[in-house]
């Protein structure tokens, strides 16, 4: 039997994972190094700021009818739940932010129509990627809800301004919110770990969903005083936009973005 022919794109696909799993990923970086990467991160955002304030409007609009529509549809009971499941798809959402820090790099010209229509080299493997952030977001916004009926039992939700009254003044409310907190931080300190490197090197390289988020755990693992002090600035940041009503997320989300395109770079 005559051997068969291989496929020069699939050569050249395998070609590129054997050479990014030997890449040698930097170890040990100094716990400052995330202040360098907000550094790099703001220059790139004012760096033709228009499209990445555009950007910005797109993500910063879109979070405020999908709380709205929570609202109109009386499902204010996910709401803390989806602004914490927000910061595990975020990475995702932001793929057309690391094209423009990628492009100012190599000199090429940036827009906000190609920003929105990224085309990662990795090609399907983001859409695989995006589906499992997906549904670990869901499942995260599930397990809040039967955090809240273990302690509550099964009831209609009273609002959300009552919840935050019985939150706060009562001693089940308060265990409630240490639980919550502590599933919530193992569901984003999993999604961080598995998409924080992984989405920019799929942008950036022919390689499978699973061995970049492989790769991207590795990273953190192997840097954690580093990555421990960025998710800590991400999420402080965050906290910032939800102080005032989402309208940060105009600046911050694009600025965090093109400083998680440098985090990714200085691993290499």
């Amino acid at each position: 039997m005559a051997g068969r022919e291989h496929s020069p794109v699939l050569i050249s696909e395998v070609s590129d994972i054997e050479e990014t799993r030997n890449i040698r990923w930097k170890r040990d970086l100094s716990w400052a190094a995330p202040l360098r990467w907000l550094s790099l991160g703001w220059k790139d955002l004012w760096t033709r700021p228009v499209p990445s304030l555009l950007y910005g409007v797109a993500v910063c609009a879109a979070s405020i009818v999908f709380i709205v529509y929570m609202f109109d549809t009386g499902r204010d009971y996910f709401l803390f739940p989806a602004l914490a499941g927000f910061l595990i798809v975020g990475p995702l959402v932001a793929a057309g932010l690391y094209l423009k820090s990628r492009n100012i790099e190599s000199g090429t010209q940036v827009t906000l129509r190609t920003m929105l229509a990224v085309q990662p080299l990795a090609g399907a493997q983001v859409f695989f990627t995006g589906m499992i952030l997906v549904m670990l977001m869901m499942l995260w916004m599930r397990a809040a809800v039967l955090v809240y009926a273990l302690f509550f039992g099964i009831q209609p939700f009273p609002g959300l301004p009552q919840v935050l009254h019985i939150l706060i003044t009562t001693s089940t409310g308060w265990a409630m919110l240490v639980v919550g907190s502590i599933i919530g931080s193992l569901f984003a300190g999993f999604a961080f770990a598995i998409s924080v490197f992984s989405i920019p090197m799929l942008l950036d390289r022919r390689i499978d969903t699973i061995t970049a988020m492989a790769i991207s755990t590795a990273m953190v693992w192997n840097n954690l005083r580093p990555s421990l002090m960025w998710g800590a600035i991400v999420l402080a940041l965050f906290l910032v936009s939800i102080a005032t009503g989402l309208i940060g997320l105009i600046v911050i989300f694009p600025w965090l973005g093109h400083a998680t395109w440098h985090a990714y770079r200085e691993m290499r």
